[in-house]
């Protein structure tokens, strides 16, 4: 089938689907082929879970691997004992581990390398671990990789040879800046996505339209041709906290609750008094440090009265109608972003977080709760995979025709 074909009837079909079906606009077969994942760097399991609820399910997880210990622990309780824990560079080396064959190949590498506290350190080693991932795609005889990471990452010199050498192993590579409150996340994380495929390219039909829009954005998309509107025609308002958050109680205790899902995770920590007075100090949604230093200078650190610029989003609250901010490891830290609760006088839980990247309460989390806010905050948000594993379903799909 030629792109412009596969295109046309993508369109055409997206109608004929309810929401869930054509959510990312996609041309899906009925009873869809199963194919094989390998998830890399996989932490707990984010990119994989929305991999394996695409529409038809039409995934299966057949090898993984992460360098940390309890993220396997948590892969392998969700997905089968089939993450491998270790180095990716150094288990490539070993003779003794094979990797499976698989249709596509998945993951993050650690992004620090490329953040904006880390873009001029040349020697960083984290900058490197896409080779590896790359290596993974040529022994395992993938079609298809989708690498995320941030945003930063595009346009480094590492991301141009990223692309020279998937182009040397036969792929069409293409990369876009996805936002998960456009796929149904309740938060508004902004991430690179770099998507190959050696038998067409992938940019006919990635990145998938948007499910969902700002609701005081000012798109102009309804005048476009339908072709070239980058929104469906189904399109919903961008999920909220309280969409995401409103039917939770308070949290009760400060340790991981031996009781069912959601309150498992639903706990809080022990604050200051002084931590309590200044949560008490801000106490309407959308405030932040700035609000702080001008209603009670004298519970306001001197560091940030010192620091007049930058940083809004410190100790600054939710707000119940918009998505959450970008969810990091350290959500339960309100001095490191706007992480405060928009009414109750406490920053986020654990459940809370994990709603904000749209994990379902079934999934089940492992290991302490420092270590599973380090799952939380890392992950690929499923609902935004699940989006991006329909375009590389109907790649698969469509890939004799092509």
């Amino acid at each position: 089938m030629s792109s412009d074909r596969l295109k046309s009837t993508l369109l055409l079909r997206e109608d004929e689907r309810s929401y869930r079906t054509r959510c990312s606009g996609t041309l899906l077969k009925e009873t869809p082929q199963r194919y094989r994942l390998i998830d890399l760097f996989a932490g707990a399991g984010g990119m994989s879970l929305g991999f394996s609820e695409s529409f038809g399910q039409p995934f299966q997880s057949v090898w993984a691997n992460d360098f940390n210990t309890f993220c396997v622990d948590t892969y392998n309780e969700n997905f089968g004992p089939h993450c491998v824990v270790g180095d990716l560079a150094e288990i490539l080396k070993d003779d003794q581990i094979s990797i499976p064959r698989a249709d596509v190949v998945i993951g993050g590498p650690p992004c620090q390398g490329f953040s904006l506290l880390n873009k001029k350190r040349a020697d960083d080693p984290r900058k490197e671990l896409w080779r590896p991932f790359l290596q993974v795609v040529e022994q395992c005889g993938a079609s298809v990789f989708v690498m995320e990471n941030v945003p930063q990452l595009l346009g480094t010199s590492e991301h141009e040879e990223l692309i020279g050498i998937a182009k040397s192993l036969g792929f069409k590579v293409h990369h876009e800046k996805l936002t998960a409150a456009d796929y149904g996340v309740p938060q508004t994380r902004t991430r690179a996505f770099i998507i190959g495929c050696n038998f067409t390219d992938p940019s006919i039909l990635f990145p998938p339209r948007k499910t969902h829009f700002n609701p005081n954005g000012k798109s102009k998309q309804l005048l476009l041709p339908f072709e070239k509107q980058e929104f469906l025609s189904s399109s919903q308002q961008w999920k909220t906290v309280r969409d995401a958050i409103k039917d939770l109680p308070p949290p009760e205790g400060t340790e991981i609750r031996e009781t069912a899902p959601p309150l498992d995770l639903h706990f809080g920590r022990n604050p200051t008094e002084l931590s309590r007075k200044r949560y008490r100090a801000i106490p309407e949604e959308g405030m932040n440090r700035f609000d702080l230093q001008r209603v009670a200078p004298e519970l306001t650190p001197k560091c940030w009265v010192r620091k007049k610029s930058g940083g809004t989003d410190l100790f600054g609250r939710l707000w119940w109608d918009r998505p959450s901010v970008t969810i990091r490891t350290e959500f339960f830290k309100p001095e490191k972003g706007r992480y405060l609760h928009p009414e109750q006088h406490r920053p986020i839980t654990h459940r809370e977080a994990a709603r904000f990247q749209s994990f379902p309460d079934s999934f089940r989390f492992t290991g302490s709760k420092i270590e599973i806010a380090k799952q939380i905050g890392n992950a690929v948000p499923p609902l935004l995979a699940a989006r991006v594993a329909d375009i590389v379903r109907v790649l698969l799909d469509n890939r004799a025709d092509t």
